[in-house]
């Protein structure tokens, strides 16, 4: 194991003694004998069982076989959720031929940041993972069930998913993935029809016609943001089958991947030989090998978030400094967009998971010795890969060895010869906070900007003045009150194309924000998810238009220099009237209780060995 990985890896150990075996057994109070149902009263069960059809009432009122709770978060809005609309079936028919039932327990709201982008819908997203979590535990709480395959895929879904799960850690879950769609436009040509629409170049006909060309199937969106960092995650922290992320929807290998995703959901249960509850799954070391996933393949700026939030529910601490110190260590071996301009259905065909895995465990990188879903070969399960050889059983799939050499060195590489030394990913320190920056995606001769402050309270400040012309110029744009207590922390790239398409021109620019830039953050320089946000009398606050401000990734360091901020009054957060937001108001009390990013930005209460 390399030294900096055991290191980070005890310290979290220690940080977290108290609070993870507080966990732990609230882990172990949770343990019966299954199937949990026999122990409900008789008109519980019979609630329970009312609407089932005969074959599986008699087996749910009988109380033998395992039951499993399919959570879903499908809706036909979605092209990567869209495909959960047949998984139910499937899962209820796989679990009858292995010797079990299925229900659905419960759905969850699935929100899309693509469509909601730029517009007042966006400040929901990410209070929508808490709310995600909640949903995932008001369906977990009928004490119905033996296991749960949990059905979703994007940037907040399988966080809210995994939280709410692992809050009855005494139960096994299993994520059960949907796929990408198949690639469409190259993700540069995308970006730069993007950034002639912001120049006036290009119209909206001809904008529309490039991101349907790019958006056009079921299955999750290509590019390596957030969704797809997060079934990279699922897969190296053991929740989900080896190999199963980037399978396309609706063919013959991930329906079949589906089925025996079942069919292992059942035998992880009490009632099979390898009961594996989630609380145990998700461990110390299995989030040390979640963050060196994440470095490695240049993951989203998200994660830096929802990471902290999924290891806190399981009782572990963790913080910026852990990320940075793997982050220091773990060369990036994967160029996938908005790092190259490669897309995940190239990285699977490279070699994707299994080689990633391979070439982690190689390097000693990674904990091997982790407990899985997928059985007793810990980590070294996963640098297999599924095939369908056309067994006449619906539930068969094949696992073979994956590639042990990249099959596309421009995709994917080895550690002899990374793409970069690190993992692209910066925590920035000075008189303004503590914030991250991704520089992965960034080119070297752009990391460091010294120039004036340009402050602003929303983005759309930031565009009427590049409407009129007034940002023609070195600057650093300094964006406030966009913190999760503000405004819900929304992600930001309405000023993606402006910006990127002045750093075309020449122009020195960057951002810092106590918002977020997610998972396609690249390109220009931004620090983000600034803490102290401004909202809580962050520094950030008290910067004043013309302040000089030094962002230097180089030195982790993000500065106003000359200025004593202290001996400044705080700006006052502008009142944007969002009760008038469709459906913000009633989300003001989750604001209000909102931890910091560093914190994992989250509302939910607390459990009390957490306290």
């Amino acid at each position: 194991m390399h030294a900096v990985i055991a290191k980070v890896t005890e310290r979290i150990i220690s940080r977290s003694k108290k609070t993870r075996a507080g966990y732990l057994a609230q882990v172990e109070a949770g343990y019966r004998e299954g199937p949990r149902r026999k122990f409900l009263s008789e008109g519980n069960l019979a609630h329970a069982a009312a609407a089932c059809p005969l074959h599986e009432k008699t087996e749910i009122l009988g109380a033998q076989w395992a039951n499993l709770a399919i959570v879903t978060a499908y809706n036909d809005m979605l092209s990567a959720h869209q495909p959960f609309e047949k998984f139910p079936p499937l899962i209820k028919h796989a679990a009858r031929r292995n010797g079990a039932t299925a229900q659905v327990a419960g759905g969850t709201p699935a929100m899309c940041d693509g469509v909601t982008q730029g517009k007042d819908g966006m400040e929901l997203s990410m209070l929508s993972r808490d709310t995600i979590a909640m949903s995932t535990a008001v369906a977990l709480s009928h004490d119905m069930f033996d296991a749960s395959i949990l059905l979703g895929v994007c940037d907040k879904i399988v966080p809210g998913l995994l939280i709410g799960a692992l809050r009855y850690g005494h139960l096994p879950a299993i994520f059960a993935p949907a796929g990408p769609m198949p690639s469409g436009i190259p993700n540069p040509e995308k970006a730069r029809i993007r950034q002639q629409f912001a120049l006036g170049e290009v119209g909206r006909e001809e904008l529309l016609k490039a991101e349907s060309a790019s958006y056009h199937a079921p299955g999750t969106c290509t590019f390596y943001g957030t969704a797809n960092s997060n079934q990279m995650l699922m897969e190296i922290m053991g929740l989900q089958l080896p190999g199963s992320s980037f399978v396309h929807p609706n063919t013959p290998l991930r329906d079949a991947i589906t089925a025996q995703t079942t069919r292992r959901a059942v035998q992880i249960t009490h009632l099979g030989d390898s009961y594996t509850p989630a609380g145990k799954v998700i461990d110390e070391k299995a989030i040390v090998n979640g963050l060196v996933g994440l470095m490695a393949t240049g993951g989203s700026t998200n994660l830096a978030i929802h990471m902290v939030a999924i290891a806190r529910a399981a009782g572990i601490l963790i913080d910026w400094d852990d990320f940075a110190d793997i982050s220091a260590v773990v060369p990036l071996i994967c160029k996938v967009y908005p790092n190259g301009i490669a897309d995940v259905n190239h990285f699977h065909a490279a070699g994707g998971m299994a080689y990633l895995i391979g070439e982690l465990i190689a390097e000693g990188l990674v904990h091997k010795d982790v407990t899985t879903i997928a059985g007793d070969d810990g980590l070294l399960a996963y640098t297999r890969e599924p095939i369908k050889n056309g067994h006449a059983e619906p539930d068969y799939v094949l696992w073979r060895n994956g590639p042990t050499e990249s099959l596309d060195a421009e995709i994917l590489t080895d550690f002899k010869a990374p793409f970069r030394p690190d993992g692209g990913l910066r925590l920035l320190k000075g008189n303004i906070g503590r914030s991250i920056m991704k520089v992965s995606a960034v080119k070297r001769d752009n990391w460091r900007v010294e120039a004036p402050a340009i402050v602003v309270d929303h983005q759309d400040e930031l565009v009427a003045l590049h409407k009129a012309g007034e940002l023609e110029r070195d600057f650093i744009a300094v964006l406030r009150f966009q913190g999760p207590k503000a405004n819900g922390m929304p992600e930001l790239h309405k000023l993606t194309p402006i910006l990127g398409a002045l750093q075309d021109k020449g122009f020195k620019v960057a951002l810092v924000t106590d918002g977020r830039m997610s998972g396609a953050s690249g390109k220009f320089p931004a620090a983000i998810h600034m803490v102290p946000e401004a909202l809580e009398g962050g520094p950030i606050g008290q910067i004043q238009n013309g302040d000089l401000i030094c962002l230097d990734p180089m030195n982790n360091s993000v500065e106003v220099k000359d200025v004593d901020l202290s001996k400044r009054d705080h700006a006052k957060m502008p009142k944007h009237n969002l009760s008038a937001i469709t459906g913000m108001n009633m989300f003001a009390p989750m604001r209000a209780a909102s931890r910091s990013a560093e914190e994992g930005a989250s509302f939910l209460g607390e459990a009390e060995w957490m306290s």
